[in-house]
């Protein structure tokens, strides 16, 4: 369909010919209101002002974000932003944009922890699963890695606009924090898990390939994560991983395999089987066997 010509139109018509040439209904009301510098809540502002005409100085950029959104590039790249726990996160193609799907991971660790106690969230990304645990306990003391310097960046940043004391470090997985011996009461990750050659993967072209995928099976880096992590958990710590919709049954079994404990998993919001974690106790060290003594 030949683009209107987006000068001449009301706030309504505007709407009504975005979702004509194939928008969301919902995505052309964000990418408006983004646009017109009102927040992504007040919807109700479109309505009110249906007959206002559209700056001029404005079509040429609606016109860039419209091309962008049906190429497929994600709703939040183009605005900037993505809410995730009632915060405001900043993110950019540096960043994997945050699923709702994945405060069910936030909600499960709060469940577990106790003011003052530490925290690692690794992979961390746009510092969704970090920001949200500090936001909403902020004795924490949380702690996060990224192997990407750009994401760390991007994580860091959200932080200092959110005012939320973190530690963050650069490097892959455990290797990046800075006491190789340092042990949490919780870590959480929300790490790559998609099997390499998934269908599901064009879909997700505008986001960084190296925060989806992870080898043949998508459970490489879960695997690395599930056997070192016994080493940086404090007594009766627990370990909380987010994983694909397929891939539960496989996790629980690693987990059980590492000699976690109380292994279960979590449903996300349409009932998958979202996350997977366990508890882990050191067993204690047996006695040497004097009966033996010649």
């Amino acid at each position: 369909m030949k683009p209107v010509d987006l000068t001449q139109t009301t706030v309504g018509q505007t709407l009504v010919n975005l979702q004509a040439r194939g928008l969301d209904r919902l995505d052309a009301q964000w990418l408006l209101l983004h646009l017109l510098d009102q927040p992504a809540r007040q919807r109700g502002w479109l309505l009110s002002h249906d007959d206002a005409l559209l700056p001029p100085a404005l079509a040429a950029s609606l016109e860039s974000l419209v091309q962008r959104r049906l190429a497929g590039e994600p709703l939040a790249y183009l605005t900037g932003h993505k809410e995730f726990f009632g915060l405001d996160l900043q993110v950019d193609a540096r960043v994997l944009v945050p699923r709702p799907d994945t405060e069910t991971l936030v909600n499960w660790a709060l469940e577990l922890l106790n003011n003052q106690q530490g925290v690692l969230d690794l992979g961390t990304g746009s510092g969704a699963i970090a920001l949200a645990l500090k936001a909403s306990r902020p004795t924490l003391k949380v702690q996060a890695t990224d192997f990407s310097a750009a994401a760390l960046a991007a994580a860091q940043a959200n932080a200092r606009r959110l005012k939320l004391d973190i530690g963050f470090h650069l490097g892959a997985w455990f290797a990046a924090l800075p006491e190789l011996d340092a042990r949490f009461d919780c870590i959480v990750s929300n790490p790559p898990y998609i099997a390499e050659g998934d269908p599901h993967l064009p879909a997700l072209q505008f986001e960084p390939a190296q925060a989806l995928t992870s080898g043949p099976d998508g459970l490489g880096d879960l695997r690395e994560i599930i056997s070192e992590a016994p080493k940086h958990l404090a007594p009766c710590g627990w370990l909380l991983l987010e994983h694909g919709y397929d891939q539960a049954r496989a996790v629980r079994h690693l987990l059980s395999a590492a000699g976690f404990v109380q292994v279960q998993s979590r449903r996300d919001l349409a009932g998958i089987e979202r996350c997977s974690g366990g508890q882990f106790k050191p067993s204690t060290p047996k006695h040497p066997d004097h009966d033996h003594a010649h």
